[in-house]
């Protein structure tokens, strides 16, 4: 190689060095005690984007050693606290089965079900992240029965379920809204017998009454009467449930209208 091109070569690397934050130089150092130092430093100042680096680059350096479970635990955190839920949770999840006696497992555990949680998606679209965060809370009170969390996996728990509940109702109801009611009835009913404590229960049974009067209101006249009757099945069973429903005058007024027929 040209000496002029070597020349000018490690001047511009000089020059690049020159230009390297401390931070980025820090960053490449193989220096455990400083990187761990300014880790935490960067942590407790809220850099957590800063801190996440230096503590996934000081995983490598800490293996095997008694740092090892505080650097993974707070490599999680300073995502946790970034809000990168996503590689929290990986995180959190690698830390939990490799390090089970660590005194911030619990922690881990339920840091990972939160993120868990706060990944889950609205009633609308995919409910599979809603199943995987149900199944891993409902295994975090088994295992921690006494924990202070509970109460706030309880909250998730209830705030999931409702999601699911929800979404049921919904897909059922799908069917009314395209005027499908022989389908919407069936449909609204298939989610109570498949969860007969839905959250939407009164809802479900009000379109599932509606359902039928419709289906037998657009009937040929020599299938009405036999439709109707079961409409009216399906409006003293709901009275029977909810006397007191906002859809009560509704109904009544339809049952009155069937009966003089």
């Amino acid at each position: 190689m040209n000496y002029k091109v070597i020349v000018v070569l490690a001047a511009a690397a000089l020059v690049y060095a020159g230009c390297k934050s401390q931070y980025e130089q820090l960053l490449e150092s193989g220096d455990v005690d400083a990187k761990y130092a300014a880790a935490f430093e960067y942590f407790n100042k809220g850099k957590y984007q800063r801190s996440a680096q230096l503590f996934e680059s000081l995983s490598m350096l800490t293996s095997g050693t008694e740092r090892d479970d505080t650097v993974q635990y707070y490599w999680g955190l300073s995502n946790y606290n970034q809000q990168d839920y996503y590689s929290a949770e990986a995180n959190f999840k690698h830390f939990v089965e490799n390090y089970p006696a660590s005194e911030f497992t619990e922690s881990a555990e339920f840091l990972r079900i939160d993120c868990l949680y706060r990944s889950t998606l609205r009633y609308e679209l995919d409910q599979t992240p809603t199943y995987t965060a149900i199944t891993a809370i409902s295994e975090y009170l088994l295992a921690h029965p006494r924990s202070s969390n509970r109460p706030i996996c309880e909250k998730m728990l209830d705030d999931l379920s409702d999601r699911l509940d929800r979404k049921a109702y919904e897909n059922a109801k799908l069917y009314y809204k395209m005027e499908d009611y022989k389908a919407a009835r069936v449909a609204l009913k298939n989610v109570l017998k498949d969860d007969s404590d839905n959250n939407y229960r009164e809802d479900i049974l009000y379109y599932a009454a509606m359902s039928s009067y419709h289906y037998a209101r657009l009937s040929v006249p020599e299938k009405q009467k036999e439709r109707y009757m079961v409409f009216a099945d399906d409006y003293l069973n709901f009275i029977g449930e909810y006397p007191d429903s906002r859809y009560r005058k509704e109904l009544d007024s339809l049952y009155k209208k069937v009966r003089n027929k």
